[in-house]
């Protein structure tokens, strides 16, 4: 088995927030699950993260089983899954989320000395307007480097 994996990204998180900080989280998972995101199974685009009770949770990530016909009869690929913050993190992050209303959103979820890991953000909501701007922005970008280069 390969040693690595290529990230998986949350492409869709950077446009539509404006993300002001980043933590790194472990991932209680299961066995079977372990497999399928190493081999890119896994997908981020609706998923979210909320404090419940003091506990960081990752609600709506899909993860297919790797093979279909050995997952187990009850296996729910869309499961809440436990994330793995120090206790400091978990108190600044409440701290944080009651303050200013920011959410938490998954950015990333990539290998580290062979441990899966989930890059989640601080992050605050772009307005349309914002949103617009940002692509202007790219754009603009876009057109200095190809005159530059």
């Amino acid at each position: 088995m390969k040693d690595f994996m290529s990230p998986i990204e949350n492409k869709r998180a950077t446009f539509d927030y404006t993300i002001l900080e980043t933590f790194e989280a472990g991932l209680e998972l299961l066995g079977t699950e372990v497999q399928a995101i190493k081999h890119g199974r896994m997908n981020l685009s609706s998923t979210y993260v909320l404090l419940r009770n003091g506990i960081p949770l990752l609600f709506n990530a899909d993860v297919q089983p790797y093979q279909p016909k050995n997952a187990p009869k009850d296996y729910n690929p869309t499961r809440t899954r436990r994330l793995l913050l120090t206790a400091k993190e978990i108190k600044y992050l409440t701290g944080k989320i009651e303050e200013k209303g920011l959410t938490l959103v998954p950015l990333k979820v990539y290998t580290k000395h062979q441990r899966i890991k989930v890059l989640i953000g601080l992050a605050k909501s772009r307005k349309e307007h914002d949103k617009r701007e940002a692509i202007k922005k790219r754009e603009d970008w876009k057109q200095i480097r190809k005159d530059v280069f």
